[in-house]
This record gives C-alpha cells, structure tokens and sequence, in this order.
C-alpha cells in the first residue's frame, strides 16, 4: 500500500521534504528492518534529488523542546518533533508516515491536524480496487 501511494505521488510531482532526523530514523529502520540494500536505495532516492531535507537550527530548538514535552505521554520523539516544526514552517500538515496513531495525535500550530498522505486514497484508484 505504501509503495502504491509513493509511487502515485511521484507521478504527481508531489514536493517531498524531510528532515535530518527523519533521515537517520529511516535509516536505522530499514537495516534493521530489510537489510543495507534497502538503506542505500533510499541514500540513492536523496542523491537523486527525490526528496529535499528541511535544515534545522538553532532557532528550531525551543519549538522542538516543547512539543517534545507537550506529547511526552505518547513519547514524541525528535523526528517527530522536527516533522510539526518543519509542517508549521511550510504552513501544511501534509505529511508521509508510517506512525499513524502519533500523527493522528499532534497537532502543528497548536490546533491544526495532519494529513498523512500515505493514508490518502486517490479517488480514481479506489475504483479499481
């Protein structure tokens, strides 16, 4: 389902952006997870210019903390925290993620939800399912 919805976003020319954080989180999964060819297709996707990555800074570093600390029941963690600061500084919640229940949860600018796109079904793609 995942490879399904990436693939209809490429074709779209959907923008993808991430963060420093979500990049070495995804990295630690995929070898743990499906081994180092997976973690270097995905190095070669960023080398390839399919995804751009969000430079956090100093300034960056309050919001993250507090939205770490507001989410602490859940526990949010910095690749979380980096993805609500990087959907209020592009001013939209859309989003690709695999966690669910946490981004069903946040919120960016305090009260606005996420749309997590991997979960988003093209309309003329579920008539042919």
């Amino acid at each position: 389902m995942a490879k399904q919805r990436l693939a209809e976003l490429s074709e779209q020319n959907e923008r993808m952006i991430t963060t420093c954080a979500v990049m070495t989180e995804t990295c630690h999964l995929l070898l743990a997870r499906a081994g180092i060819s997976a973690q270097q297709k995905f190095i070669e996707k960023y080398r390839q210019g399919v995804f751009s990555v969000f430079e956090l800074n100093t300034e960056h570093s309050e919001p993250i903390a507090k939205l770490m600390r507001k989410y602490a029941d859940l526990p949010m963690d910095l690749a979380d925290a980096s993805l609500v600061v990087l959907a209020e500084y592009l001013g939209h919640g859309r989003i690709l993620s695999t966690d669910q229940r946490d981004f069903h949860t946040y919120r960016w600018k305090n009260h606005h939800p996420f749309e997590n796109l991997l979960l988003t079904i093209n309309p003329g793609a579920a008539q042919h399912e």
